[in-house]
């Protein structure tokens, strides 16, 4: 047996299909056996593995044992001269194993070798070689030194970013997730320490080969990608927390024979971790400190304004820090129980929400707390600026800096699709046809330049893979997808590759043309039917805060901009777009029309899709997508900010048309 391969899988069944599929490719001309050890996923992963693949050695554990238990149990099964650890997110080329088993005999002093792994946008990924993280490396990488200085042999060893990356050459330390390493070395050092359950077993093993006399390689002269992360995302481990408990266990067993040593690299990881929660939890933190802060103000500019108004005397000296402090933070916890603090996105319906409720809980407060009950007043006034200062706040920083907003699919998905078979031009008629996402499948690539120009159905061949980055650059491309029936995993890492810097996602179809596996999802291609699904636009609280928004906002454009759009009509006799649009608001205060819905009345059948829109997704897309499917996406996924965008991008439109 030349090679065994050793997957451990966590509910990333889509992923590791694909796995399997580009494995079974690069397995042609060598003996190979693969074994899937199952960490208890509830995607149906082992049902789905025994059906598809009853070739594979299937180890289905009953509990989450952990990278590197499951790992060794692989490893104890394995019969191969190399042993290879591979995570499930990853695909290889065709030409993976036999460069390998290559590149081990001809360097008879390697014991660990990892390959070029490339993220999903075809960049480098950086894990794929390393340094240990000695007292100097921890610094330059702490102080942000190496990110400052990436080509700097003296600041940049943490990532060997000063190195080649098209360049073979003995490194400390390779990716855990593509490790592989000979037969001689498992038997001598062992298997994965099961101390380290998540993170830290690479650099470990690593460490210890490096000990035994072996040394540890990048080659350059293969590649694989790898998603990064797909486990983890679908468990309800806290990565964070498992990684650094990680170096810190990596450092107590290997690099604690010297106390400065080691308080100087747990402070550096301490100084990383911190940061690290930092990260995911800044917009929670940012918002609890401006939602207090914001209070305050409030309630000091209440305060003042009706002491200014009233004989009212003010606060009690002593009773101001409990004053600015309690309230406060009774909101902040109700704000929290209601769901407004969230790692990704700021809700300014949540808020809103939060900010009735605490009016209402601190104001029955004070029939408890007689001393603290100045005025009711004060309390109205504080509530009605906060609820404009919260809101402006939140608004400022999604609207100017996109900040809590997240990734909306009805922003214009621009597909290529690589292959011109059967299968291909199935996957863009499902993919055009899909109701769940606004795809416009622009057209195919074929393999050669003889085909360019001509159909294939309704689609037309716009390039081939030698010009494909024209195609992207062109087009504007912000999807590739490969048909894996028709492409080879070297030319699909080739293409990947040479488009890094494009700033496109490629993604894979599976076999059966049933899902699309990407960096950001794992789309199921197969629409569910429409009729009696209940979408946003027909529920009653998005009903309520739909007709609140079109009312205030028709009132305001009706008081300060209509009546000079109205006799601006008048006088000069043309209506452009955007004196139409303006036109049109006094049928929004009257419930006719929306400011934002669909093209058309009426539509949708059986299936509500909303008032008709003096705009919509249908004025905004360009694409040739019928209106009906982008009504139906904008119902299932309506609220007050989607309409704000729909607003911003309308208005941006009719200012460039002008031009």
């Amino acid at each position: 047996m030349d090679i065994s391969i050793i997957i451990v899988n966590y509910n990333v069944k889509e992923f590791l299909q694909n796995l399997l599929h580009s494995i079974n490719k690069a397995a042609q001309s060598i003996s190979t056996e693969v074994i899937v050890v199952d960490n208890a996923s509830d995607d149906g992963s082992v049902e789905f593995i025994r059906e598809k693949f009853p070739h594979v050695k299937l180890f289905a554990n009953d509990k989450n044992l952990g990278f590197s238990k499951a790992n060794n149990i692989g490893l104890k099964a394995a019969s191969g001269k190399y042993l290879l650890l591979i995570n499930p997110d990853t695909l290889v080329r065709e030409d993976t194993f036999t460069k390998m088993i290559e590149f081990f005999e001809t360097h008879l002093d390697a014991g660990l070798a990892g390959c070029k792994i490339l993220n999903p946008d075809g960049t480098l990924q950086l894990a794929c070689r390393r340094s240990f993280p000695g007292p100097w490396t921890s610094f330059t990488k702490v102080t942000g030194l190496s990110s400052l200085f990436p080509k700097s042999k003296l600041f940049a060893r943490y990532n060997l970013s000063y190195l080649d990356e098209n360049q073979t050459y003995e490194v400390d330390a390779i990716s855990g997730s593509f490790m592989m390493f000979t037969r001689e070395v498992y038997e001598n050092v062992g298997g994965l320490d099961e101390q380290f359950f998540m993170y830290g077993e690479d650099l470990d093993l690593c460490y210890r080969i490096q000990k035994s006399g072996s040394k540890v390689y990048y080659v350059h002269t293969t590649q694989i990608i790898h998603y990064k992360g797909e486990s983890t995302k679908r468990s309800s481990l806290d990565e964070t927390k498992i990684f650094y408990s990680a170096m810190h266990l990596f450092v107590k067993k290997h690099l604690s024979s010297s106390f400065l040593v080691e308080f100087i690299l747990r402070a550096a990881i301490g100084v990383r971790e911190f940061f690290a929660f930092w990260g995911k939890r800044k917009l929670i933190i940012s918002s609890i400190i401006f939602d207090f802060v914001f209070f305050g103000i409030s309630l000091f500019a209440a305060a003042k304004f009706y002491k200014s108004i009233t004989t009212w005397a003010g606060f009690a000296q002593y009773h101001a820090p409990v004053l600015y402090t309690i309230p406060a933070l009774i909101h902040i916890a109700i704000a929290g129980l209601t769901g407004v603090y969230k790692r990704n996105s700021l809700s300014i319906l949540r808020s809103f929400g939060a900010i009735v409720l605490s009016f209402f809980f601190i104001s029955s407060l004070t029939f408890f707390f007689k001393q603290f009950a100045y005025s009711r007043a004060v309390v109205i006034i504080t509530y009605a600026i906060l609820l404009f200062a919260l809101t402006f706040w939140r608004v400022i920083l999604k609207l100017v800096f996109k900040v809590g907003v997240s990734e909306r699919d009805y922003i214009q998905k621009r597909a290529l699709i690589v292959g011109i078979n059967h299968p291909a031009l199935t996957l863009a008629e499902k993919l055009n046809s899909r109701k769940s996402d606004i795809y416009n499948v622009i057209g195919l690539i074929s393999f050669t330049h003889k085909d360019i120009g001509t159909k294939i159905g309704c689609f037309e061949i716009l390039g081939s893979i030698e010009n494909i980055k024209k195609i992207i650059k062109e087009k504007k491309v912000n999807e590739v997808i490969f048909s894996s029936e028709e492409l080879t995993y070297n030319q699909m890492m080739n293409i990947v590759s040479s488009s890094h810097d494009e700033n496109v996602e490629f993604k894979l179809t599976g076999s059966s043309l049933d899902f699309l596996v990407g960096k950001t999802s794992v789309s199921i291609l197969d629409d569910i039917p429409l009729i009696g699904i209940k979408y946003n636009i027909s529920d009653p609280v998005f009903k309520f805060f739909k007709s609140v928004f079109d009312f205030s906002l028709a009132l305001l454009v009706l008081i300060f901009i209509y009546p000079f759009i109205y006799l601006t009509a008048v006088i000069s006799g043309s209506r452009s777009e955007f004196k139409k649009f303006v036109l049109g608001v006094p049928k929004v205060l009257s419930g006719k029309i929306s400011f934002v819905g669909t093209k058309e009345d009426n539509i949708g059948g059986e299936l509500y899709l909303g008032k008709k829109g003096l705009t919509g997704l249908w004025y905004i897309d360009e694409s040739e997508n019928s209106s009906g499917k982008l009504n139906v996406y904008y119902a299932k996924n309506q609220n007050v900010w989607l309409d704000l965008e729909i607003l911003g991008k309308t208005l941006n439109k009719m200012w460039n048309s002008k031009k």
